[in-house]
């Protein structure tokens, strides 16, 4: 790969039609040889704050792995975990280096596989640059920030051939896979309805009223990328920008995709539902956030209904207390009802209840320890069809996650009467609103004063990958990004 300087690529990037890394660089398909059971795998880890590092530590324990690099824009970080990493595996400078920039990683011909746990906005352009500079990308969920750019994601790993695994671990779960062979088999019946939830409690992320400075130590035009370069209003830099739709995705793509993809692995399905509507709000706290708090979605599947249900508030007056609401006796979880009983089960496993509500057949996980491993194997053999979890995969369980969100973005403010009549049509669904509402009713809020806002019904076409019909010119302003130059996932990646 003919390597080019920093200017000349900031430079050319701007002017570039199709402004991918390799058409900026001179090459084309870059293909690297499988490698062979003894071969090192040399990997950069970017985005090393919190779930990153936990990827240092991970892949470094591979048999015949190496971590080499390190990329984050904040060099307090950066520094922090290079010594961090020295200290632990005993190794010099020479091992270990570390980049603000990621181009500069993915300058470096010795490095076979970037992962990449850097805020949402950046992991589609991060896993299209990976694949044109001739890297197997591990990219954490949820894979994108927008239905647009996911496909994009999946046309660059085919078009270069590169082998690209979600971090969606739960495909790496042997409770899981169970549970999938057993529903997918029929041994329960036919499923009727899936509940899918996270109940987890949070707290607020603090009200500021005026932008907060960027610390120096951050590099904010490489830390925003493709996103705006926004004044920012949040207390904590780091992490809060989940709540913020420039950068984050809310509990939805969060947690939510978790547990969103056991339902696609689980059933069998090989594409996403094609109706949903959505309601919920950010209630009870008074801050900086965007993302609802409490949030759930009507969606339908060829038939099978699927309720999304997402909450992050506490339960004070019920048996849920501080650590979030308890429903269908889980906090959290997928609740799938088959003829003959259903399957409840969440990240660690679960168990087959009959329809007297005995206990049957236990599932076990792990929550999918040898995911960082499948996808070491398959940069070894090759094989994209060895992956647990194919960026295809990842980028379907995300839609899910994204058709959520559009669906409350495009709405507005409602009645807890609207909002039962938007959800009539399934028992579940109204169900969980009474729940919801005894919830808020312990935090404080009144939905006579604090509305739900609810979206519009809407349809999907999976083949377009945009929404059609009733409500879809409202929807399909959020399907895609704007992206900020140099940082732009092109049409032609």
């Amino acid at each position: 790969m003919k390597q080019i300087s920093r200017r000349n690529f900031l430079q050319r990037s701007v002017a570039a039609t199709a402004g991918s890394y390799l058409a900026l660089s001179g090459s084309s398909h870059l293909v690297t040889r499988a490698r062979g059971a003894n071969d090192e795998v040399r990997i950069a880890v970017a985005g090393i704050n919190s779930q990153g590092n936990g990827h240092v530590g991970r892949f470094q324990g591979l048999p015949g792995v190496r971590v080499v690099a390190l990329c984050e824009p904040d060099k307090e970080i950066l520094g922090k975990r290079l010594a961090e990493f020295k200290a632990k595996y005993e190794v010099g400078d020479d091992a270990i280096k570390g980049y603000a920039d990621i181009r500069d990683v993915l300058d470096r011909k010795d490095i076979d596989a970037i992962v990449i746990a850097a805020p949402n906005h950046w992991h589609s352009l991060m896993t299209v640059w990976g694949c044109q500079a001739g890297k197997h990308v591990y990219v954490e969920k949820p894979v994108s920030h927008s239905i647009w750019e996911g496909r994009k994601m999946v046309e660059a790993a085919r078009k270069y051939n590169r082998i690209v695994q979600a971090g969606t671990q739960h495909r790496s779960c042997p409770g899981v896979q169970e549970a999938a062979r057993d529903i997918q088999s029929g041994k329960y019946g036919k499923v009727k309805w899936v509940h899918c939830s996270v109940l987890h409690s949070r707290q607020s992320i603090g009200k500021v009223t005026t932008p907060q400075p960027v610390a120096a130590n951050i590099d904010y035009n490489l830390w925003a990328g493709p996103a705006p370069m926004s004044p920012v209003m949040r207390q904590s830099f780091h992490y809060d920008w989940h709540w913020q739709w420039n950068w984050g995705d809310g509990e939805m793509a969060n947690w939510g995709i978790h547990y969103l993809d056991d339902v696609r692995h689980i059933l069998g399905w090989n594409d996403v539902p094609t109706k949903m509507v959505a309601a919920g709000n950010r209630f009870a706290w008074d801050d900086n956030g965007q993302t609802p708090n409490v949030h759930f979605a009507l969606m339908d599947y060829d038939g099978v209904p699927l309720v999304v249900d997402i909450r992050n508030l506490p339960d004070p007056k019920r048996k849920g207390g501080n650590s979030g609401a308890v429903y269908l006796g889980a906090r959290g979880g997928n609740y799938i009802q088959c003829e003959a009983g259903s399957v409840r089960i969440a990240r660690g496993g679960g168990w087959f209840h009959d329809n007297n509500g005995e206990r049957v057949h236990q599932y076990k996980g792990d929550g999918g320890g040898a995911h960082a491993g499948n996808f070491i194997a398959a940069i070894r053999s090759g094989r994209r069809q060895d992956l647990a979890a194919d960026v295809e995969m990842g980028h379907l369980g995300t839609v899910i996650c994204h058709q959520a969100n559009v669906a409350w973005r495009a709405g507005a403010e409602a009645s807890v009467d609207e909002v039962r009549g938007a959800m009539k049509s399934h028992e579940d669904a109204l169900n969980t609103l009474n729940d919801m509402l005894e919830q808020l009713d312990g935090n404080g809020v009144d939905p006579a004063k604090d509305h739900f806002v609810l979206g519009p019904q809407l349809t999907y076409d999976r083949k377009q990958e945009r929404f059609v019909g009733a409500n879809a010119e409202k929807a399909n302003k959020f399907i895609k990004c704007s992206y900020r130059e140099p940082f732009v996932v092109r049409d032609e990646v």
